[in-house]
C-alpha cells in the first residue's frame, strides 16, 4: 500500500492558516489543490492528511470532514510520531511524504519518485542533498519499516519535529537522491509566505480553467514570463528550517512595523543579529519561553528592569485582574492613583505631591514642563539618559554628537526643532566644573541627572549639586526610572541623603505593568496646572494597582536588600572569572544593576559571542543583568558554570585567536543610527 501522507497545520506565526488560503481567488483552499492535483497520481493508493490535536486546525479538520479526505490528527510537537501512526493506522507500506505547503506538487513528478524507489529497492528516496528542483516540489518516499525503527529511535526534538533525519543520517539504511534535469532550486513555488501566495495565484490564474498543469509547464511559463515569479524571488530557499520561529518573525515584523520593534533595547541586533529568539511566548520568575517554547533563564533584562519581582508575580497578578473585572477605564476616576500617591509621598517626605504617567520618556517630559513653567528658564544641564524626546535629542543639535557619552553614539535629530540648539547642554557625572560653569555661563534654569547607574558620586558630588541648584534657584530633577527601588525602598538619592526638587520613578514600580510617576516639592509640582499637561490613559486603573501592590509585596520581602546582595555577588563572580583568565574586567553600575566591560577593541564581538554561546546553553545573557527576586544562588552557579568555558574562549581570542570565526552571525550593534 503506498500512501501520501501530506504534513499540514494551521498555525503559523509568520502565516496563519496558510493551508486553507484561497490560491485562485475563487475559494480554491491550499490543501484542495494539493490533494486534487495528487489524485492524478497513478500510482499512490491513499492520501492522508496528518494534522495535528491543536484547536487552530479545527477549521481544517472542518474541510476535511467535508471534502471526505482522510485524515488523521496526532501531536502538534512529535511529528514523527503523528507520521508514524498515520501510516500504521493506514496500513502504508510506502509513505510519500509531502508538505501542505506546496499546492503545486506535480503527480508526474511524486510518480517519478515512486517508480525510481521501488526499482532500485531502498528504505529512502529524495531530492534534498543537493537542491535542483523547485521549492514547492519537495518529495520524500520512505518504507515503513524505516519509518517504524526511527519512531522507536528518537531522541531529541529535532528528531521528533522533522520526521526523516534518523532516516537519513543513519549509514544502515539504503538512500538515493534524485537530480532535476536543470538547477532550478531557486524558483519559490511553495506557500510560506505571503509573497509566495501572490506568486502562486498568478501561476494558477495563467493556466485557468487547468489547474492539472505540471511542472514542465510551470518552468516553461518562467522562462516565458518571469515577472509572474518577481513576488517572491528575494526569499531564501529553506531560510525557514535554518531560522528559530521567533527569528522568522522578527524578519516579518520588518516589513509592517518601522524599525522592527518599539523598544530599542529590545531590538535583537543590539544582542545577537539574525540569532536572537526576539519574541516570548510567555514568563514567569526569571524564565521565558519563546515562541519554540524552548525555556530561557533570563540572566540579562528582565523585561529591561520593569520586573524586579520577576515575571508573572502572582500577588500582583492577581491584583491586576480583579482590576480587570472592576473594568480597567471609566468616566470616572480612580482610587487608586490617590493610594499610590500616597505611599510614595511617605517614602519621600521631602515630596509634597505627585502625578503619574505610564512612561519614563513621558514622566522626564512632564518634569521638564513643570520644571520650566516654575524656574522661567528654558535652558538645561543635562547628565545620563532620559528618553527620546525633542527637549533630549536637542543636546545632539549643538555640537553633533553631546549625547555620545551619556548612552550611545549616533541619536539621530532629523524631526527635532532646530530652534532647540543650545537649550541642552551636557555635562558628565562628577564632573561638577563642568556643570557650575554651565549654570555661571549658559543660563541654566533645569538640572536633570541620574542619581547613580553605571558611576558612584565622589567628593560630596551630590551634595555639590544641590547647593548648586539651591544657590541659582536652579530646580534639580533626579531621574531614578531606572535606579529607584533597587538599592533602597524609594529613590537611591534617600542612600546618599540628597533630596531633589523633583524625582520621577518608573520601571520597577510596576513590575511590569505601566506605570510611572513624578514627585516633588509642592511650590513646584502646583505649576503642573500653569500649563497643559494630560493624557487619557493616565488616568487608566491598572497602573495605579499594580504600583499599590508592587510597593506592598517590596516592603514585605526587602527586595531592595535581596537583589542588591545578589548583585554583589554576581560581579564578584565575574571579575574572579576575569581573574581566572587573565582578562582585564571592569566592573560597572550599582551592585543591584552590575554590568561588566572587557577592556579590549574586540568588546563588541565578545559581547555577541557571549550572547551566542549561553543562547545554546538555554541563557538570555549580554554583559549587564537587571537582578530580580527571582533570581538565586543555584542560578548565579549553574550561570557561572556555564559561561566559564566561553571566557576560556575570549581568552584564546585576546591570544591570537579569529573571534569573527567563531561567531555565527554579525556582531551586536552599538549604535543607535545603525538600526534602521
Amino acid at each position: 500500500m503506498i500512501g501520501a501522507i501530506i504534513q499540514a497545520r494551521c498555525e503559523s506565526i509568520r502565516f496563519p492558516n496558510k493551508v486553507l488560503s484561497d490560491v485562485n481567488g475563487l475559494g480554491l483552499t491550499c490543501i484542495e489543490l494539493l490533494i486534487m492535483r495528487l489524485s492524478k497520481s497513478k500510482l499512490l493508493d491513499s492520501i492522508i492528511v496528518a494534522t495535528s490535536d491543536n484547536k487552530a486546525n479545527n477549521k481544517l479538520i472542518k474541510l476535511l470532514k467535508k471534502k471526505k479526505i482522510k485524515f488523521f490528527i496526532g501531536s502538534e510537537k512529535n511529528v514523527l510520531e503523528r507520521f508514524y501512526k498515520t501510516a500504521k493506522k493506514y496500513k502504508l507500506d510506502t509513505i510519500v511524504r509531502i508538505t501542505g505547503d506546496s499546492p503545486l506538487i506535480d503527480p508526474i513528478l511524486v510518480d517519478s519518485f515512486i517508480d525510481k524507489f521501488k526499482y532500485n529497492k531502498i528504505d529512502y528516496l529524495a531530492d534534498s542533498v543537493k537542491e535542483t528542483y523547485p521549492d514547492g516540489m519537495d518529495i520524500e518516499v520512505f518504507n515503513f519499516n524505516s519509518l517504524k525503527s526511527s519512531y522507536y529511535a528518537m531522541g531529541n526534538d529535532y528528531d521528533k519535529e522533522h520526521v526523516t533525519p534518523i532516516i537519513r543520517e543513519n549509514v544502515k539504511y539504503k538512500k538515493m537522491y534524485k537530480k532535476y534535469t536543470n538547477d532550478y532550486s531557486f524558483l519559490r513555488l511553495t506557500l510560506d509566505e505571503k509573497e509566495d501566495l501572490i506568486c502562486i495565484k498568478k501561476i494558477i490564474n495563467y493556466f485557468q480553467p487547468n489547474i492539472f498543469f505540471t511542472l514542465k509547464e510551470i518552468i516553461k511559463l518562467y522562462h516565458k514570463e518571469p515577472k509572474l515569479f518577481k513576488a517572491n524571488n528575494k526569499i531564501k530557499r529553506n531560510e525557514g528550517s535554518k531560522l528559530s520561529t521567533g527569528q522568522k518573525f522578527w524578519k516579518r515584523a520588518k516589513k509592517s512595523i518601522s524599525g522592527g520593534n518599539m523598544f530599542l533595547s529590545k531590538n535583537p541586533e543590539m544582542f545577537l543579529p539574525n540569532l536572537w529568539p526576539t519574541y516570548y511566548n510567555k514568563a514567569k520568575g526569571c524564565n521565558i519561553w519563546d515562541l519554540d517554547n524552548k525555556k530561557l533563564v533570563d540572566f540579562a533584562l528582565m523585561g529591561v528592569g520593569t520586573n524586579l519581582l520577576g515575571y508573572a508575580r502572582n500577588e500582583i497578578d492577581l491584583e491586576v485582574k480583579k482590576a480587570i473585572n472592576k473594568s480597567n477605564m471609566s468616566s470616572l476616576n480612580c482610587p487608586e492613583d490617590v493610594f499610590l500617591a500616597e505611599k510614595l509621598l511617605e517614602l519621600h517626605p521631602w515630596a509634597d505631591q505627585a502625578k503619574f504617567a505610564r512612561t519614563g520618556g513621558e514622566a522626564n517630559a512632564m518634569a521638564i514642563r513643570i520644571a520650566r513653567t516654575y524656574s522661567k528658564k528654558e535652558n538645561i544641564a543635562v547628565c545620563g539618559y532620559h528618553g527620546w524626546h525633542d527637549w533630549y535629542l536637542a543636546a545632539n543639535l549643538n555640537k553633533g554628537d553631546d549625547l555620545k557619552t551619556h548612552l550611545l553614539p549616533g541619536l539621530g535629530t532629523k524631526g527635532v526643532l532646530k530652534k532647540l540648539k543650545n537649550t541642552i547642554f551636557t555635562f558628565m557625572f562628577n564632573d561638577f566644573k563642568k556643570l557650575e560653569n554651565l549654570v555661571k555661563n549658559d543660563n541654566i534654569g533645569i538640572i536633570i541627572m541620574e542619581v547613580s547607574r553605571n558611576y558612584f558620586p565622589e567628593n560630596d558630588f551630590l551634595k555639590k549639586v544641590r547647593d548648586l541648584a539651591t544657590r541659582n534657584k536652579v530646580v534639580l530633577i533626579f531621574d531614578e526610572c531606572s535606579s529607584g527601588f533597587r538599592e533602597t525602598f524609594g529613590g537611591i538619592h534617600l542612600k546618599h541623603k540628597v533630596n531633589p526638587d523633583i524625582c520621577m520613578f518608573g520601571k520597577a514600580l510596576g513590575n511590569g505593568y505601566a506605570i510611572t510617576s513624578i514627585i516633588g516639592k509642592g511650590k513646584i509640582m502646583k505649576k503642573a496646572s500653569d500649563s497643559f499637561i494630560s493624557s487619557t490613559f493616565w488616568s487608566e486603573r491598572i497602573g495605579y494597582v499594580a504600583g499599590c501592590k508592587t510597593l506592598d509585596v517590596m516592603k514585605k520581602e526587602k527586595s531592595w536588600e535581596y537583589v542588591s546582595k545578589l548583585g554583589k555577588e554576581i560581579k564578584k563572580s565575574w571579575l574572579d572569572l576575569g581573574k581566572k583568565y587573565d582578562l582585564p574586567i571592569e566592573i560597572n553600575g550599582i551592585d543591584a544593576l552590575p554590568s561588566f566591560y572587557i577592556k579590549s577593541k574586540k568588546f563588541l564581538e565578545y559581547k555577541t559571542y557571549i550572547s551566542q554561546e549561553m543562547l545554546k546553553k538555554n541563557y538570555l545573557c549580554s554583559t549587564a543583568v537587571y537582578v530580580s527576586t527571582a533570581h538565586n544562588k543555584n542560578i548565579l552557579k549553574d550561570y557561572i558554570k556555564k559561561i566559564d568555558n566561553v571566557f576560556l574562549k575570549i581568552k584564546e581570542c585576546e591570544d591570537g585567536r579569529d573571534i569573527k570565526k567563531l561567531l555565527q552571525g554579525p556582531v551586536c550593534r552599538s549604535q543607535f543610527k545603525r538600526l534602521n
